[in-house]
């Protein structure tokens, strides 16, 4: 195939890697609702409706969009928090909101129809309005913290100016919400909600000069960010059900059938209530300080010696790990692979290593990396002709990384390097290069097994 061709079709396979949607305009449509919009619909229903005024439920961050460039005076989350916490009053059925944070133009307006009527009424006397309905219950509260870059990363690679790399940032959001007595000003219950907010970029292209005055260079991508204007209105929709759900509990208020609550608790879960997060937002791990964990990982090992034309093996790795304290792991690792040279010599290789490995971040991430020091033995399965020795005592250093995919099951993937305490595992002593055995792995660790 012709060259310059072949570098056109990778052009095109690149660019279309990334889907683009065409410049339009889209018809209004109703407002995206929360994840936990249909919970919170969903609560049984009150023996008598609780009569709530919120005044103004701000955002108490101060905070200002982040810009690189130019000064910003946007502010980072919405201020119209006040609305959304009414919208959520309505939408649970427990309470009848009143109007207050706009209470001076309420007044106005009164003032205005009752001026109205005495001028229409002539001498006839002019009913009064009704009165305003008060509140028993005020809510207060407002968003108190905007922590951005909480977690960060990425991902790429790049190979004679053609890759694709992914990069992510999670910031999160912080809602207090509290219900006050009007008439005593006691604070009856306060609940916090903390919600997410992922973005995250992905980019492809290429940069490949295809002849001695042509350059081909083409690019595609796009970018995901989580609106946070719907990441507070989930926090305050979550904050209204739990207010409700934890009042019942605490006999502030009742639900009209019992057994329709306790119905509701079976349907809806109490994750927040069950699960222990951390200070990342994350979900902890359930504790395996004394379980032991076996892991099968394929391997691709190559050693490093006198030979520059050495041979690549594939093989299988079997792990057991003994998880001790501060997240330190013992760490026992049988393989079996081999060792060669393109037509000076191969044999397979048995091989165990023992080590300890450390994981450099908090264990209840889900992504951590870790680092290990150990020993290793290296055994043929007898002495062959050109070694003198059967088995080969060598120094272990390891890295690699781990990726929680359950509290079950993890992904590990990791590479080992191995320094011989004897040289001659290839044949040859003495030379300029003391031998060495690497491997590339990857595999799943099982937990909780036993």
């Amino acid at each position: 195939m012709n060259k310059k061709l072949l570098y056109s079709i990778l052009a095109i396979f690149v660019t279309a890697c990334s889907v683009q949607r065409p410049l339009q305009t889209e018809r209004v449509s109703m407002g995206i609702e929360s994840k936990v919009k249909e919970e919170l619909k969903d609560l049984p229903a009150p023996s008598e409706k609780i009569v709530a005024a919120v005044y103004r439920f701000k955002d108490q961050t101060g905070q200002y969009k982040s810009s690189d460039r130019i000064a910003s005076w946007s502010t980072a989350v919405t201020q119209g928090a006040t609305s959304i916490l009414i919208k959520a009053m309505e939408d649970s059925g427990w309470f009848i909101p009143i109007e207050r944070e706009g209470l001076s133009n309420l007044l106005n307006e009164r003032q205005i129809i009752q001026q109205i009527r005495a001028q229409n009424s002539g001498t006839q006397q002019v009913s009064p309005l009704p009165p305003l309905l008060y509140a028993g219950v005020m809510l207060e509260g407002g968003i108190i913290g905007y922590d951005t870059n909480i977690i960060t990363g990425g991902v790429g690679a790049r190979y004679f100016g053609t890759g694709a790399n992914e990069q992510f940032r999670k910031d999160q959001i912080t809602i207090y919400l509290r219900a006050v007595s009007t008439q005593s000003g006691r604070v009856l219950k306060t609940v916090h909600t903390t919600k997410s907010i992922i973005s995250q970029q992905l980019e492809s292209g290429i940069f490949r000069f295809i002849d001695s005055n042509r350059l081909l260079e083409a690019e595609a991508g796009y970018s995901y960010n989580e609106p946070p204007v719907l990441a507070v209105t989930e926090a305050i929709d979550e904050a209204v059900r739990l207010l409700v759900l934890e009042g019942i509990d605490e006999n502030l208020w009742t639900a009209a059938n019992e057994s329709e609550y306790e119905q509701y608790l079976a349907n809806h879960v109490e994750i927040n209530r069950a699960k222990e997060i951390n200070y990342f937002g994350m979900e902890a791990q359930p504790d395996r300080s004394k379980r032991l964990q076996f892991g099968l990982s394929y391997m691709y090992s190559e050693h490093i010696g006198n030979y520059s034309d050495v041979v690549g093996y594939s093989g299988v790795q079997l792990s057991i790990d003994k998880p001790l304290q501060n997240n330190l792991t013992a760490n026992l690792t049988l393989f079996r692979s081999g060792i060669g040279a393109k037509n000076v010599f191969e044999d397979a290789l048995t091989g165990a290593d023992l080590s300890m490995d450390l994981l450099i971040t908090n264990s209840q991430i889900p992504v951590a990396p870790f680092i290990g020091l150990g020993g290793s033995v290296l055994a043929y399965d007898y002495i062959p002709e050109f070694a003198r020795y059967r088995f080969f005592p060598a120094a272990l250093l390891k890295a690699g990384v781990v990726y929680k995919i359950s509290p079950e099951v993890d992904l590990r993937l990791g590479i080992q390097y191995r320094y011989m305490l004897n040289d001659g595992i290839d044949g040859y002593s003495g030379g300029n290069i003391k031998d060495q055995y690497w491997n590339l792995n990857g595999g799943l660790v099982f937990k909780n097994l036993f």
